[in-house]
């Protein structure tokens, strides 16, 4: 079912990347295909979506800034799942990612929306990837192309 803000949204010229981490698979893949879903429904064409594959999150900011350089495409979903473990591995790499992502945003002044996810537990993760609305990368492309067509 289409809500009323994103039904108005008209994605069919844009060209969309999106860089999505393998490392927890069984999450980012649910992630990419909600990301996916949100962009068929803001009309983006398929032949208009690339995906691009990070071994992780950490990975995830240096092929934006690859990506966005090539100046091929008007914005950029990030696709990732950061779980806690038990070491302060998980600080690390949710700071680096995110920052990562944010100054690549800010420095080739293109568009890109954050749906790497930080949980605690795979529970959290698995409540974040569901077959929704409420899928992050859902709503990470939404709020992509609502940031494109709005911000240009």
């Amino acid at each position: 079912m289409k809500s009323n803000i994103f039904s108005k949204l008209n994605g069919d010229k844009l060209k969309i990347a999106i860089v999505r981490a393998r490392f927890n698979s069984q999450i980012t893949d649910k992630l990419a295909q909600g990301a996916l879903a949100a962009l068929k429904l803001a009309g983006v064409k398929s032949a208009n979506i690339s995906v691009h594959e990070t071994p992780g999150s950490f990975e995830i900011p240096l092929v934006c800034q690859k990506l966005a350089r090539t100046r091929k495409y008007h914005g950029i979903i990030t696709i990732g799942a950061i779980i806690k473990g038990e070491t302060a591995h998980f600080e690390y790499i949710s700071q680096a990612a995110i920052g990562g992502v944010t100054q690549v945003m800010l420095a080739e002044r293109l568009p890109i929306t954050l749906g790497i996810i930080t949980t605690y537990n795979l529970r959290q993760a698995q409540a974040r990837c569901r077959a929704d609305q409420a899928n992050k990368g859902y709503e990470a492309a939404l709020a992509l192309v609502e940031m494109i067509l709005n911000y240009k």
